[in-house]
């Protein structure tokens, strides 16, 4: 659906190229940037390596096939380091917390002193002409710090109130046993994209009030955005092409649906984000915009993660799996357990506004740090055993949700969604199990999820 665009947050769009297309120059940038990054990321994990540390390095094959191992060998030989980029790496419990809950954190990137630091904004230089440079001024309220975040947030979190999430309890129960149906007549399913998938994005469309017929084509955006949510300065070229493509549609399809519920609004939160504008809280077209992307991103993304790497958990330890299944007393502290053991998201970046001390080390301000949260959900220093998935684990003090005041404002429907999900699941499938031994994983970096996952189930 093409409808009116950004263009001044008003105006169409007069490109007459489709969003997406690469930009050659572009493309050079990046694919120069990230083969120097490459390059100086192996000389210093070969220098570390020779003194006996590691460095964190996201283009690390270790790191990329068991990010867990690596961790660990952070948080023994070199918790809190600088990596090949001169950010600071965090990996224990206690100072990614100390760091998410300080007000001296910031979420805004533009706050990172390009002056000493200019190689996690290089990537951004280039783009700073047309469409993406209108776009960065609609950062989302994930990436801005109060007053904004806390008037933005302030408008959307009265959807996802306990009460009005549990509200939704019947209708999460109607599509799983609708997708069930349809896993049993086939006898073999995508346990990724047949079941965790379809869950999560059918609420949030239908909390947003996107019409049923629009729902599919949705998926390859929203795929290409979530890839995008890695820092820029980590993506490869066609990945940040990918990402500008998929924003450009969303603005695109939004744009023209914000407009069609301003004449004819509808029990939805879009319109009452709508309604919230004209009431005097002075949302923008362009926060409406960046609002709508974020929840559906954000409102189905990590969600996919958690209900998929928790059933992986589960069919791995049959114990676990049984308790689950057979005792539903377990399931709200088995979810939590899901959400520190599978960590849905790996990592996530905070700028010092001021000078700060935190684990040892002075951060200057303007200096930016990548709290590696999964790292800190394996802390022996915080969790008993770790590295065990216990289901009954009651002292569970973990990061999954972050803290502070970005806590992710989902975390009640994601949970809920997790709770019903995974109980219906191995309660109608009483035999399931792995088709291929083989597991693949996307290729995102912030948020770490199974490809795919084939299952075989009967009654």
């Amino acid at each position: 659906m093409v409808g009116p665009s950004v263009d001044g947050y008003g105006g169409a769009m007069t490109s007459s190229e489709p969003a997406g297309v690469p930009d050659p120059g572009i493309a050079e940038f990046v694919a120069r940037r990230t083969a120097e990054y490459n390059e100086a990321a192996r000389a210093v994990r070969d220098e570390a390596a020779a003194a006996g540390t590691l460095v964190w390095d996201p283009y690390d094959p270790a790191w990329v096939e068991d990010p867990y191992a690596v961790y660990a060998e952070l948080r023994r030989s070199n918790p809190v380091h600088r990596n090949a980029l001169g950010f600071w790496v965090f990996t224990r419990h206690a100072d990614c917390l100390a760091i998410l809950r300080d007000r001296r954190s910031s979420s805004d990137g533009r706050n990172v002193d390009a002056t000493t630091f200019r190689e996690v904004r290089a990537v951004d230089l280039p783009l700073q002409q047309g469409p993406e440079a209108m776009l960065a001024e609609m950062a989302p309220f994930l990436f801005r710090d109060p007053p904004d975040h806390t008037r933005l947030r302030g408008l959307v979190q009265k959807a996802f109130t306990p009460r009005v999430v549990e509200g939704l309890r019947p209708r999460l129960e109607e599509i799983c046993d609708g997708l069930l149906d349809s896993a049993f007549d086939r006898g073999e399913i995508d346990l990724v994209a047949d079941y965790a998938y379809p869950l999560p994005v059918q609420i949030i469309v239908e909390m947003l009030g996107v019409p049923a017929e629009d729902h599919e084509q949705f998926r390859v955006w929203s795929h290409a955005l979530a890839r995008g949510l890695d820092p820029d300065f980590l993506l490869p070229p066609e990945a940040v092409q990918q990402r500008l493509g998929a924003i450009l549609s969303f603005v695109q399809y939004f744009a023209s649906l914000i407009e069609d519920r301003r004449q004819k609004p509808g029990d939805d939160l879009l319109s009452r984000l709508i309604q919230a504008e004209e009431q005097g809280d002075m949302l923008t077209q362009g926060e409406l915009l960046s609002t709508c992307i974020l929840l559906l991103v954000a409102g189905h993304e990590t969600t996919v993660n958690l209900i998929s790497g928790g059933a992986l958990a589960l069919l791995e330890r049959p114990d676990q799996l049984t308790l689950v299944r057979d005792d539903p007393a377990v399931i709200r502290s088995g979810v939590e357990e899901m959400l520190r053991y599978v960590c849905p998201v790996q990592l996530t970046g905070r700028v010092a506004l001021e000078e700060m001390e935190v684990g040892g080390v002075t951060i200057a301000a303007g200096e930016f740090s990548m709290l590696l949260v999964a790292s800190a959900n394996r802390d022996p220093e915080a969790f008993d055993d770790p590295d065990a998935f216990d289901v009954t684990r009651t002292d569970n003090n973990h990061l999954g949700f972050g803290f502070g005041i970005h806590h992710c404002l989902g975390a009640p429907l994601a949970r809920l969604e997790a709770q019903i999900a995974l109980p219906a699941l191995l309660r109608r499938a009483r035999r399931l199990e792995r088709t291929n031994d083989e597991l693949s994983y996307k290729e995102n970096i912030v948020l770490r999820g199974l490809e795919s996952l084939p299952v075989r189930l009967s009654a």
